[in-house]
């Protein structure tokens, strides 16, 4: 049976690991600190819109804690600014065969990177050979010590995976896939498997540009109009250099069909996202240098200029590393220093 080792147990890797063991899926969560402690102590507490269960799980701090084997499965869901360490850890960790060890992670397991950003694929490549990306969709939230918040109903999640490059897809590869396909299913998650998976995730990157934003102000005004200001300037740069995304009512489509948000009880209406998240509980890093940063990468690399994405990824980086927490600016204030006409 298909072992699923989750390495970074937030709010996305923790509520797939949690439902995966709810389901009866074999996993491990990987963690730390207070969390890790949470969840060997306790287990992971789900909460969501009808439901606040605590699930028995096996949690484990690092890769010298646990046995690899030839059908393990590693699942990265760390943020895209931790994804390199957490690939370095785990690629040259010895994978156990039935007369010993048999080679490393690296050379002898899949991985899934379970991340927002398309970068995090590349950095995978330096250290597996066999790499899938998986775009996520799933309202998930990572407060507390051993918990995490699933908004999404009747489905948790939903994600598009495949092979990356989609060119070396190949028959085990697609046994793989239909096998965690069945297994993710089963734990309340849909599960589409396109030819190409990097439209899927480029398409997601637009979205995740609101990130940043969102973790700035909070609800301390309006911000459509910035937004929307740096999410055209993302289509456009990602428009003059070539990089296909999925189409707005593709996406559509394939979200109404999944999950809708509601509320969870003892939590507010409002939510916020992995930055949001990360300046809640004053974590001193962010991943938005992969998210507006990508786009002034790739705005960079072919000679075009993207200010509103450089500029806020530049601003959110200098509020993670302040403390600054979300709604200390508001949305007018944000607009007038990005230069961006609210009128």
């Amino acid at each position: 049976m298909t072992r699923y080792i989750i390495i970074g147990a937030g709010a996305i890797g923790g509520g797939i690991g949690g439902r995966l063991a709810q389901a009866g899926r074999s996993t491990v969560l990987v963690a730390r600190g207070e969390h890790l402690a949470a969840l060997r102590e306790r287990g992971m507490r789900l909460r969501s819109p009808h439901e606040d269960v605590t699930v028995p799980v096996t949690a484990v701090g690092g890769p010298d804690e646990l046995e690899l084997h030839a059908d393990d499965v590693l699942v990265v869901a760390t943020k895209s600014n931790q994804a390199t360490a957490a690939l370095a850890q785990w690629a040259d960790a010895p994978v156990h065969g039935t007369a010993g060890v048999i080679g490393t992670a690296g050379d002898q397991l899949p991985v899934f990177m379970a991340l927002n950003g398309v970068a995090s694929e590349e950095m995978a490549l330096r250290y597996f050979a066999r790499v899938f990306g998986v775009c996520v969709w799933m309202p998930a939230v990572h407060l507390e010590p051993g918990e995490v918040i699933i908004r999404g109903v009747p489905i948790s999640g939903l994600f598009h995976i495949g092979r990356v490059p989609a060119t070396l897809t190949d028959d085990a590869d697609r046994v793989l896939l239909a096998e965690l396909s069945a297994d993710w299913t089963a734990a309340r998650f849909t599960v589409t498997l396109p030819d190409d998976v990097m439209p899927w995730k480029y398409r997601k990157l637009i979205s995740n540009i609101a990130n940043a934003f969102q973790a700035l102000v909070g609800t301390n005004g309006d911000l459509d109009p910035v937004v929307a200001a740096a999410g055209a300037e993302a289509r456009r740069v990602l428009d003059a250099a070539g990089l296909a995304y999925t189409d707005d009512a593709d996406e559509r489509e394939a979200r109404s069909h999944s999950f809708t948000v509601e509320p969870v009880a003892g939590e507010p209406a409002e939510l916020g996202g992995s930055t949001w998240q990360s300046m809640t509980r004053g974590t001193g890093n962010v991943e938005s240098d992969y998210l507006n940063g990508e786009i002034a990468l790739i705005a960079n690399r072919h000679g075009l200029d993207a200010p509103i994405n450089t500029r806020v990824a530049s601003l959110a980086r200098q509020a993670a590393t302040r403390g600054q927490k979300p709604g200390e600016i508001s949305a007018a204030e944000l607009a007038e220093t990005l230069g961006v006409d609210t009128q």
